[in-house]
């Protein structure tokens, strides 16, 4: 059956009952709860915190902000908010606004279904045109948002200034029957906030000096940082009174939501013939906690969940072209890949004093190294490689480039006594193709190097525990000369 495209269509096939839109989204909602269907596809990790309260706020009818540090999804769960809106509703054609042709708003569409009746065209709106998103910056103006009066209208239509017919309608009245989402509130100017809580509360604005009458019927959703939507003066008392709900967001509590996160979202199809080992995810996820709870990066800018993300891409991106470089096959990356990544996670951090001093590249590659070490401790943390570590004592060395085709890598790799009789417990086996145990190998000994059982130079030179890199020296040396400059303090 075909849509209606005239209002005397629209009139035989429904009925003139507006619903709100905040009613229509409790509707679905409702609707979902009682089918289990999923709320929100793709957010992981907010089952029990997050998504409860998001749930209790639509329920409510409230108007919500999202606080949370960049990289928690925020703005993601405010446009999946339009799973919660109809697959689509009727619409005045040609109208700004998208007005209901049974309640019109503007005074374009009064004047229009006056003049053509019946026979005034219908549009369909589908969920993703309901939605209006906003970036609020200090240059924003109460015309971007709410609208001005537009001269140019005024002098071709031959009105005067003061009518509603020369509006130029901003982004929230753009949004009316729909959902208006502002990230970064607190970035908002004060003059522009009383604007949103006067529409939100009241229904009327300002524009000009002309007093507009604009009940729009919106859903308003905001995005914030939890520091700047605290500080004095950042975001006007009467509009955060007006918000109804205040959800916290946050980053994923344990690594298993983390690789869950990450494996969604990181690009990692280069095809059939990857490869990718469960513990190297878990070492780059390892990386992002490791890097929030460093007292070297700064906790307040937070570490994005972008982090993982990219680090895993460019660990895999650096796999591939050794792969295609040494023509084999398949795609694996190890631990030597992560360390490739650091491009990726030095721009991903804010640094702290103490961090500066070290550097962002050192600070990284310790968290790399934490996260080894973590890792190793779940796999293998029971595992007696005395054997190993007495090779190193012995004064034996090995090196593993980061380029060194799988074969090469094996082949060095089998000079150390019982260094892979031990891989099954991450997942490889004696028949795997060279790739795999090559991996599985240097892990075990990037491990050992993370636990300070056996040494490790900057060109990856494995050695005794004793035989201490001058990185390590050069940290050494610096923190003796952090405390001597608090004693002098």
């Amino acid at each position: 059956m075909s849509r209606p495209r005239t209002l005397a269509e629209l009139r035989k096939s429904a009925s003139g009952d507006r619903v709100p839109v905040k009613e229509e989204m409790r509707r679905n909602l409702l609707r979902k709860l009682s089918a289990r269907e999923p709320l929100f596809p793709g957010i992981l990790g907010y089952e029990d915190s997050v998504i409860p309260q998001m749930t209790n706020a639509i329920l409510s009818k409230h108007n919500m902000i999202l606080l949370g540090l960049r990289g928690q999804a925020k703005s993601r769960l405010l446009r999946s908010l339009t799973s919660l809106l109809d697959p689509e509703i009727p619409a005045v054609a040609g109208c700004e606004i998208g007005d209901d042709p049974f309640h019109p708003l503007c005074r374009s569409c009064r004047d229009r279904l006056a003049q053509e009746g019946d026979a005034t065209p219908i549009v369909w709106l589908e969920p993703e045109r309901r939605y209006v998103e906003k970036l609020a910056t200090p240059d924003v103006t109460i015309a971007d948002i709410i609208g001005d009066v537009d001269p140019i209208r005024a002098a071709r239509g031959g009105f005067d200034l003061a009518s509603e017919l020369t509006m130029h309608y901003g982004l929230l009245p753009r949004a009316h029957r729909g959902i208006f989402a502002l990230n970064e509130l607190p970035d908002l100017a004060g003059r522009i906030q009383v604007g949103l809580f006067n529409i939100l509360q009241e229904g009327d604005v300002q524009i000009k000096g002309y007093p507009v009458r604009l009940p729009v019927d919106v859903c308003m959703v905001f995005t914030a940082n939890p520091e700047d939507y605290t500080a004095r003066g950042k975001i006007i008392t009467p509009l955060k009174d007006r918000i109804g709900s205040e959800i916290r967001t946050h980053y994923p509590t344990t690594l298993e939501h983390g690789v869950a996160i990450t494996a969604q979202e990181a690009w990692t199809k280069r095809g059939a013939n990857l490869q990718l080992p469960r513990y190297v995810r878990e070492v780059v996820e390892g990386v992002a906690f490791a890097a929030r709870r460093n007292k070297k990066i700064d906790g307040r800018s937070g570490v994005s969940q972008r982090l993982p993300i990219s680090a895993l891409e460019n660990a895999v991106s650096n796999a591939e072209r050794r792969a295609l470089l040494a023509g084999e096959s398949p795609i694996v990356p190890r631990i030597s890949d992560i360390y490739a990544s650091l491009p990726s996670l030095t721009g991903k951090f804010e640094l702290e004093y103490e961090g500066e001093l070290v550097g962002a590249e050192n600070v990284a590659r310790e968290l790399i190294r934490e996260a080894v070490g973590e890792v190793f401790s779940v796999y293998m943390g029971a595992t007696d490689l005395g054997a190993v570590v007495q090779f190193f004592e012995a004064g034996g060395t090995l090196r593993i480039r980061e380029d060194s085709p799988s074969e090469e890598v094996l082949g060095q790799l089998h000079q150390v006594p019982e260094v892979l009789e031990h891989v099954h417990l991450l997942g490889a086996k004696a028949e795997d193709p060279a790739p795999l145990l090559a991996a599985a190998g240097e892990f075990v000994l990037e491990g050992l190097w993370a636990q300070k059982k056996v040494g490790r130079s900057d060109d990856r030179g494995f050695v005794a525990a004793e035989r201490r890199n001058d990185m390590e020296l050069d940290l050494q040396r610096l923190e003796r000369l952090r405390k001597l400059k608090r004693q002098v303090n």
